[in-house]
C-alpha cells in the first residue's frame, strides 16, 4: 500500500524544511520526499495545506479503566485524531492505576483494538498513586510504560521522589512530575481579585513553584533528568530557564490554555475554565509565551481531562478540575501564537512533535525523513470557524473554547501510513 501526499507546504524542525513538496508513504514508513510523479494507490492533493510530523501529546487523560462515563480509550482516540494527534500518552490516574503489567496490558490491548492513534501509557510512580511504595520500574518499562508519573497526586515525600528519579534515569526513563505543594494548593481558581469577587478560595501560585524548585534541586544535585508537568506561572518559567542555563537536566511542558487565557476567563466560562494548575494572571500568560519562544518550555501538551456535565455542574468550588483539549490544541496554537507572529510552524513542530518524540524516546517519529514512521498532521492554517459543542467528538464537553472563533483546521490525520481522520 502506498500513499502520495502531493503539493503540501511541509514544515520540519529537525531537517529545516519549509517548502512545497511531495511525500510518498509506503506501508507504515516514509519512502521518499521531493517532486514525485507516477501512479499510486492513493493520492491526496495537499495544495494550500500544511503538513507537519504527526503531533504527539505526552500528557492527557483517557479515563479508562474506571471512568468510562467521562471518556474511553476509543472516544478519546477519536477526539485525538480529529485534533491531529497521532500519538497520545495517557496519565495513570485511572481506577485501577496502571501500576502493574496487568493494567498496562489492558490499556495497550484496547488501544490496539481501537487502532486509531498510537497510545503509549504512563505508569504511576507509586502503587495506587498513594505515595507510599514505588512501582517496579524495570517491569513497567518492559510491559509497555512510556515513562512515569503520579499526575494529579504529586509524590510529596522528597526522599521517595529522589529514589524514583534515580531509578527511572538509571533505566533510561524519567519522572513527569505534577508539581503541587498540597499545603498551599487548596482552592478553586488562581488566588487574587477574581477569586475574591466570586467568593471562592484561591490557589496560591507557590503551590506549583515550591514543588518545581524541589525537583530542580534534586535533579541538579544528582545530575538527573526531571520533567515538570503543565507549568503555568512566570516564576516557574524563570526557575526552569535559569536551571537550564546552569546545565540542569530539567524539561517541562505547558498547555494551550495557559498561553490563551487568564483567570478572567472564569468570569465567562465558569467551571469550564477550572483546571489544575489554574489559569493565572496576564504576566504569567506572557511569560509562558516567552518560554515557548526561547526554548525554556520543551513541549505543548493538552492535559485533556474529560468530565461530565453533571460533575461540572457542582459549582466552581466543588466541580472537578480539568478541560478537554485534543480538538482545539492545534487551532489554539495557530490562532494565538502563529497567526500573531509569536511562533512559526517550525516552532510548532518542535513543541508538538520533535521535542516530545525525543523526550519519550520515539526516535522514529517527530521528524520528516525517509525511513521514519509515516505519521502526519495535515491542516488548513487559514480556515476560520466557531467551535461548537455539537462538533465535539470527545465524550465530555467541558471546555472554555465553545463559542470561540478559531483559525486552523485539521483536514487529515495519518498514522503509520493510514488515514485515520479525514474532514474532506
Amino acid at each position: 500500500m502506498n500513499l502520495l501526499l502531493k503539493n503540501g507546504m511541509v514544515y520540519d524542525y529537525a531537517n529545516d524544511i519549509h517548502e512545497v513538496t511531495d511525500i510518498l508513504l509506503e506501508n507504515d514508513l516514509i519512502k521518499e520526499i521531493g517532486t514525485i510523479n507516477g501512479s499510486y494507490d492513493e493520492v491526496i492533493d495537499c495544495t494550500g495545506l500544511v503538513i507537519i510530523p504527526g503531533m504527539i501529546d505526552m500528557h492527557c487523560h483517557l479515563r479508562e479503566p474506571g471512568g468510562e462515563h467521562k471518556e474511553t480509550i476509543e472516544t478519546g482516540s477519536r477526539s485525538a485524531v480529529k485534533g491531529g494527534f497521532t500519538t497520545i500518552c495517557p496519565m495513570p490516574n485511572t481506577n485501577p492505576t496502571p501500576d502493574s503489567a496487568i493494567v498496562l496490558k489492558k490499556i495497550i490491548d484496547e488501544a490496539k483494538r481501537v487502532n486509531l492513534c498510537n497510545v503509549f501509557p504512563f505508569s504511576s510512580v507509586t502503587i495506587g498513586e498513594k505515595g507510599e511504595k514505588l512501582v517496579d520500574f524495570k517491569s513497567q518499562l518492559e510491559n509497555g510504560a512510556i515513562a512515569f508519573s503520579d499526575d494529579g497526586m504529586p509524590v510529596e515525600n522528597a526522599r521517595m521522589i529522589r529514589e524514583a528519579m534515580i531509578e527511572a534515569n538509571r533505566l533510561g526513563s524519567f519522572i513527569s512530575e505534577h508539581c503541587e505543594e498540597k499545603s498551599v494548593s487548596k482552592g478553586a481558581i488562581n488566588a487574587g481579585e477574581i477569586a475574591e469577587k466570586l467568593g471562592v478560595e484561591g490557589v496560591l501560585p507557590e503551590a506549583e513553584e515550591i514543588m518545581a524548585s524541589r525537583d530542580i534541586v534534586i535533579a541538579e544535585t544528582n545530575n538527573l533528568h526531571t520533567h515538570i508537568c503543565h507549568i503555568s506561572t512566570k516564576t516557574s518559567v524563570n526557575m526552569i530557564r535559569d536551571a537550564k542555563k546552569r546545565g540542569v537536566k530539567v524539561t517541562c511542558e505547558t498547555c494551550p490554555h495557559y498561553f490563551s487565557f487568564t483567570v478572567d476567563e472564569v468570569l465567562e466560562s465558569g467551571v469550564n475554565a477550572k483546571m489544575n494548575p489554574p489559569l493565572r494572571e496576564e504576566k504569567d500568560r506572557l511569560a509562558i509565551i516567552e518560554g515557548l519562544k526561547d526554548g525554556t518550555i520543551d513541549a505543548i501538551i493538552t492535559d485533556h481531562a474529560p468530565h461530565t456535565e453533571e460533575e461540572k455542574a457542582k459549582g466552581l468550588a466543588s466541580a472537578p478540575n480539568g478541560i478537554i483539549g485534543f480538538e482545539t490544541a492545534l487551532a489554539a496554537i495557530n490562532t494565538n501564537l502563529v497567526d500573531k507572529g509569536l511562533l512559526d510552524f517550525k516552532d510548532v513542530v518542535r513543541l508538538t512533535s520533535y521535542s516530545p518524540a525525543r523526550l519519550l524516546g520515539l526516535n522514529d517519529r517527530g521528524e520528516i525523513k525517509e525511513g521514519n514512521k509515516a505519521d502526519f498532521t495535515i491542516f488548513d492554517p487559514n480556515e476560520e470557524y466557531v467551535y461548537t459543542k455539537e462538533s465535539i467528538v470527545s465524550k465530555s464537553k467541558n471546555t472554555p473554547w465553545i463559542g470561540k472563533k478559531l483559525k486552523g483546521k485539521v483536514k487529515y490525520t495519518i498514522v503509520s501510513g493510514r488515514v485515520v481522520y479525514s474532514e474532506v
